[in-house]
């Protein structure tokens, strides 16, 4: 199929539009970020980019902390007006109904209504035009309990996690595979007849 041409850009999708807590209980704020990911397993790191000018860009430069909380699709309108709105003229938790509730590792708060938190410490600021890349590692990871199976597996299915792309919010959809699945060898198939027995109904 033809294809247009155009000048290096923005254009990656989908992506995660999380919503970042900073500062502490007392003084917190939120921000939407969607230029995050993960960029190394062990240790486990992760990086957000944040506009210089942001209201919160100063606390997570001062504290070095910051937590990363994944929002359902029912927190689309949090999720969108925290990205539109500064916190320097209004509690944004207050105003969008969000929880504080009080991390493990870190001093600033997660948020109640999200089911994943993830906990991290600033190890790295790399100015990069725009935007400031600030490194960190995930020292710790609060995870909803309706997540969990009987085991303790993590059913991340379960969450309807909140998607990002070209300027519009999605729910993640329909499962299509799990991670190998192409490359996994099929169970084999249990035999139908009983050792030393026959399967027919007819008499002898």
């Amino acid at each position: 199929m033809p294809k247009v041409t155009w000048n290096g850009g923005t254009l990656l999708a989908p992506v995660s539009p999380v919503l970042v807590s900073c500062g502490t209980m007392e003084a917190a704020n939120v921000l939407t970020i969607a230029w995050t990911g993960i960029i190394n397993t062990i240790p486990p790191k992760t990086y957000i980019s944040v506009r210089p000018e942001r209201w919160s860009y100063p606390m997570i430069r001062a504290s070095g902390q910051f937590v990363i909380n994944l929002p359902t699709a029912g927190l689309v309108r949090a999720v969108d007006f925290c990205g539109v709105r500064s916190g320097r003229t209004l509690d944004k938790f207050a105003a969008c109904g969000l929880t504080k509730a009080a991390a493990s590792k870190v001093e600033c708060p997660i948020i109640a209504e999200c089911p994943l938190s993830l906990e991290c410490r600033v190890t790295d600021e790399i100015p990069l035009g725009s935007h400031h890349m600030f490194l960190a590692d995930i020292v710790t990871i609060e995870v909803d309990e309706n997540l969990l199976d009987h085991a303790g597996k993590l059913h991340l299915d379960r969450a309807g996690l909140l998607a990002y792309a070209h300027g519009e919010y999605f729910a993640l959809g329909e499962k299509l595979g799990s991670f190998g699945y192409s490359v996994r060898k099929k169970p084999a198939a249990k035999s139908r007849i009983r050792s030393g027995k026959k399967t027919s109904g007819g008499k002898k």
